[in-house]
This record gives structure tokens, sequence and C-alpha cells, in this order.
């Protein structure tokens, strides 16, 4: 068995731009754009990063 090397970089913008045509698509057949909801309990440093980038990342493909 070979390892396969994945560039998770790539693979990642790629799983956006797919997220980013579903977000518009339904945009366009819905008139409203799907959304996020996080709920955060605590205050852990860790998950208030991880929260805060999938914010912007909801921001980035259309949310």
């Amino acid at each position: 068995m070979t390892a396969t090397i994945i560039d998770g970089k790539a693979f990642a913008a790629k799983v956006r731009a797919q997220v980013a045509g579903h977000v518009a698509r339904l945009k366009e057949e819905q008139g409203i754009p799907p959304g996020l909801a996080v709920v955060l309990v605590g205050e852990d440093p860790a998950s208030e990063v991880y929260v805060r980038n999938k914010g912007r990342q909801t921001v980035e493909v259309g949310m």
C-alpha cells in the first residue's frame, strides 16, 4: 500500500467553493441565505477560536 499525500488547504478551498455555490443557489431559489447558529458554553479559548473561524468561513461562502 502506498501513501497518498492530501493537500488539506486545497481540499478545504474546494469544499468551500462548493458550499458557496450551494448557498448562492439557495439564495436565488428561496430568497434567503442559510445561516449558522452556534452555542458556546464556557470560556475555552480554543473553542472561541474555532467558533470565530467558523463564523468567518460562513461569511466567506455567502451566509
